[in-house]
């Protein structure tokens, strides 16, 4: 066993060689800079023992760890060990030789939510399987599997329901598919309150070709299977939320389907109507993800909700906006919203990025032939986008609800490991979204 003791400031103390004693800094990057640290020392002492006790390569091995807290800052503290957690994560399932992973033990911490640690390991999971087997169908079996572990509701539409709801855009994309389409939604609706609903739009992107406008494979189509992104984001942030039973009422939207080039797929020139009668020239069959959004942010008008935040790994102009450092934000809502946004993002280091939203925007999405077209000009691709979809959560030109969109195009799913997150799935937004959700929860008055 090794033993972490934490401290406020160091001692003149005799270390030995199975203890380590860190003196916790003040803020709260620096926190999980020194929790990264001490993870890859720990990676290192592993790796030594093993070799000290003969241990073969893929033989299981795993070193117990355990976090004496000696410091007067509980909530610090609680920052450190959920750094720790986060580190602590693999996804070995097609792997012959499993991975260990680190036993903590720490005495109870009322700030540390291992909840959302769980949230944050199902959304890595779900970003990491191969379209081979998490097909729209078996998304919806996923959900409901975690749904008995949790105190969610799910309710699945199939194609025959989404066709009876003119779902136009969320069929259309998946028309190259022979794989059917699903539109989840998962209520979590608490007795103890009757507040209006926060409603989460995930973008169910399976797998995505680009369509008829198909992608490159190098660096492009073969990360594909994490266009679900947004969609994993908001099952694991509904799944932490309903197990930490948290007093707020939530419905998750969850379009899913796969965007091919399949015999009967949608093509570039194709004119869409849309759930809500309005017609879409489709100029790219690979800005796909917006027309499954925009569906479901209509649909989201019927529950007259509080806030409605869309998730989605939606553009590559958000990736060269903000890179893999931060989360692209745009949208509706006042000033109060979206300074809790920016809050709560430093404060979980899934940071947030405002961009302006100007009306200029929407003018280039101006369609001769329709009431819009689904692409506009290379500039400001991200901003476009949002405009986009900001039609969508407008009844008769007036915003129908307050607004946010998040885009973690680059944030979702990363070749190489990067500060808290691992390489490939992320789970991206789901601490941010829950600290979000908490505060509203713990007090009304915030939005």
């Amino acid at each position: 066993m090794i033993k972490i003791h934490l401290l406020d400031k160091k001692n003149n103390l005799k270390i030995k060689n199975d203890e380590e004693y860190i003196c916790l800094p003040k803020s709260l990057q620096e926190i999980r800079e020194e929790a990264i640290k001490t993870y890859n020392w720990l990676q290192f002492i592993e790796e030594k023992n093993k070799i000290t006790n003969n241990k073969k390569i893929g033989e299981k091995y795993s070193l117990v760890i355990k976090i004496i807290d000696e410091t007067s800052n509980e909530k610090n503290v609680s920052v450190f060990l959920e750094s720790i957690h986060l580190m602590n994560y693999k996804f070995d399932k097609y792997k012959k030789l499993k991975k260990h992973r680190f036993k903590f033990l720490f005495k109870k911490n009322k700030y540390f939510k291992k909840e959302i640690i769980e949230g944050v390991f199902l959304a890595r999971d779900l970003v990491n399987e191969p379209l081979s087997f998490l097909t729209a169908v078996q998304l919806s079996k996923e959900i409901k599997k975690f749904s008995k572990i949790s105190s969610y509701k799910l309710k699945v539409f199939n194609q025959k329901k989404m066709e009876s709801l003119s779902m136009g855009g969320v069929l259309s994309v998946n028309k190259g598919s022979i794989n059917p389409p699903t539109f989840n939604i998962i209520s979590y609706l608490p007795k103890k309150t009757n507040m209006k609903p926060i409603v989460l739009v995930g973008k169910g992107v399976m797998y995505d070709t680009g369509g008829l406008s198909l992608k490159p494979t190098p660096n492009s189509m073969d990360l594909m299977k994490s266009d679900m992104g947004g969609a994993a984001t908001v099952i694991g942030t509904i799944y932490a939320v309903s197990k930490m039973k948290l007093n707020i009422n939530i419905i998750g939207l969850i379009p899913a389907v796969e965007n091919r080039p399949g015999g009967n797929a949608y093509v570039p020139g194709d004119i869409v109507t849309m759930m809500n009668k309005s017609t879409v020239e489709v100029l790219n069959t690979d800005a796909e993800g917006r027309m499954i959004l925009a569906d479901a942010l209509h649909y989201a008008k019927k529950y007259n909700p509080k806030l409605v935040i869309d998730v989605a790994t939606l553009t590559g102009s958000a990736v060269r906006a903000v890179g893999k450092y931060g989360i692209v934000a745009m949208g509706n809502a006042d000033k109060k919203t979206k300074d809790l946004f920016e809050k709560c993002g430093n404060q979980t280091s899934e940071r947030v990025a405002f961009q302006p939203f100007w009306n200029d925007y929407a003018k280039e999405l101006d369609s001769d032939i329709a009431d819009l077209k689904n692409i506009g000009s290379p500039e400001a691709g991200h901003i476009t986008a949002g405009k986009f979809l900001e039609h969508f959560t407008k009844e008769n030109g007036k915003s129908s609800y307050p607004w946010v969109h998040l885009d973690i195009a680059g944030s979702a799913f990363l070749k190489t490991e990067f500060f808290l997150h691992p390489k490939g799935g992320t789970g991206a937004g789901v601490r941010l979204l829950t600290e979000i959700l908490s505060s509203i929860a713990n007090d009304r008055t915030v939005i």
